[in-house]
């Protein structure tokens, strides 16, 4: 089998994928910050992490996912200022600040079980680990790789001469992009927070040695990382956008806490877009996976399944982007259906007595799907690969199944149910119950029909369905049917 080769952000190049410790993989990627309902922008990039686990597991490996929950310390501007996100959304709503958190948070994890994300398995929150936090903070101050300044606490970027690796800014590019006004303690525009002072009115807080306040938008994920899966682990995941500042910082301040290098392979998702533009809650532009199933939004005409979405963000690759529309979502329920009939097709056959060999259709269809996959994670090359192979894997069974029938199933139930998740379910049947059991009476009066060799009724059936957007086909299995 063809190596798994993932594309590093760290080295720019694609790179074979070699855990640090045999048949097992740590792997982090940033949560969500709960301070609104999940969109779009996030269901790709948790569907995306959600296969690539999928996929390691699929290939042996013992697979460690945290993914955290951020409810605390990131703020409305990456350059430390603004008002930390979830408490300007309390104030907004009147609630205290972890109401807005639990609440954001039960959509969040809904919303993912709806589009068939697994649960991670660990789910770390910001505010369950300040002792882990301060502790590392605490550690950079003492190496001098962080400096106190008004009961603040920021990392001194200059002390890190690899800053800026993983995005490639220089540290001058990176002090070009800071706010120079945003914090008058640092001394370097490009400095970061790790602590931040609270005043009296600031609801989230902590003791710490600095004094009252509350950590920042960085250190957690560190903290939380580390504590889980040791200084050093395999994957880091996350959005582009998260590449420069957060990622970039999370290196930097661990690896000089530590003393180790932090990740060996970082994988970054891109964004979906909405005629061009960054679809986000931040640019107001957001659908909200919620609004999607409901149909509820001045952009869309009608509700879309869970699954039609799933369907429509794995037909892009992951480092893609993604740009929506309805006619798009239409199309990828339109592919999606067509699969799905296949794959139905697939698990209603039955070899008979002096069923062929097809000997060399589950090899290939392996080969195939693997070489997809492994490069990268190639999720619409793989989907692509499975409608043309079992499309014309129904074309053979118009004639005889083949004896390998069984073997086959399994295999595409483990690629399409346990690694993609696109497997029918049934929330995802065209029909009706009562469309089911008029097609069982129909198809019923059809066989009998055919058994008398009444042909001219047994077509005339067949035709007038047809004319009602529903196919009929007769092969060794059995009659089966599909809505258009």
């Amino acid at each position: 089998m063809r190596e798994l080769h993932v594309t590093n952000t760290l080295t720019r190049t694609k790179e074979r994928f070699e855990p640090l410790h045999e048949g097992r993989v740590g792997m982090y990627v940033c949560g969500p910050t709960v301070y609104g309902p999940p969109h779009l922008g996030h269901a790709k990039s948790y569907v995306a992490f959600d296969v690539v686990r999928r996929y390691l597991r699929h290939l042996g490996y013992q697979v460690r996912y945290v993914q955290n929950i951020t409810d605390v310390g990131h703020l409305t501007d990456d350059a430390d200022a603004g008002d930390d996100k979830l408490a300007k959304q309390a104030r907004l709503e009147r609630r205290e600040p972890m109401e807005i958190a639990e609440h954001y948070t039960y959509l969040f994890f809904r919303d993912m079980d709806a589009l068939g994300v697994e649960r991670p398995d660990i789910s770390p929150r910001a505010t369950g680990h300040i002792p882990e936090q301060i502790a590392m903070i605490g550690r950079l101050i003492e190496k001098n790789h962080a400096y106190v300044a008004g009961g603040n606490v920021y990392f001194d970027v200059s002390s890190d001469p690899d800053y800026g690796k993983l995005s490639g800014r220089t540290l001058d590019e990176a002090e070009a992009g800071t706010r120079v006004e945003s914090a008058t303690d640092k001394r370097h525009p490009a400095d970061f927070a790790l602590w931040k002072a609270a005043d009296d009115s600031h609801i989230m807080k902590w003791n710490s040695p600095w004094g009252v306040g509350y950590p920042g938008w960085h250190i957690e994920c560190s903290a939380m990382s580390t504590k889980y899966l040791g200084n050093q682990f395999d994957i880091h995941g996350g959005g582009l956008e998260n590449q420069f500042p957060h990622h970039e910082c999370e290196i930097a301040q661990t690896e000089c806490a530590t003393g180790h290098a932090f990740v060996k392979y970082w994988l970054h998702n891109n964004m979906v877009t909405l005629n061009g533009q960054k679809m986000g809650k931040s640019l107001g532009n957001a659908i909200s996976l919620e609004q999607f199933f409901t149909g509820n939004h001045p952009l869309l005409t009608r509700a879309w399944k869970p699954e039609v979405i799933r369907f429509f963000l794995l037909q892009s690759h992951y480092r893609g982007t993604t740009d929506f529309s309805e006619e798009a979502l239409a199309a990828a329920e339109a592919g999606m259906r067509s699969l799905h009939e296949l794959m139905k097709r697939l698990e209603t056959a039955v070899p008979g007595a002096d069923a062929p060999s097809s000997a060399d259709f589950l090899p290939a269809l392996k080969a195939q799907v693997e070489a997809a996959m492994n490069d990268d994670f190639n999720t619409a090359k793989a989907i692509a690969v499975l409608f043309e192979q079992l499309k014309a894997l129904r074309q053979q069974m118009q004639q005889a199944v083949p004896a390998e029938i069984d073997a086959i199933r399994a295999y595409v139930r483990s690629i399409a149910d346990g690694v993609l998740g696109i497997w029918p379910t049934d929330s995802d049947a065209d029909a009706s119950p009562k469309l089911e059991a008029a097609m069982a009476l129909i198809l019923e009066l059809r066989a009998k029909a055919r058994a008398a060799k009444d042909w001219p009724a047994s077509d005339l059936i067949r035709d007038r369905l047809k004319t009602a957007g529903i196919t009929v086909e007769d092969g060794p299995a059995g009659t089966t049917w599909k809505s258009d």
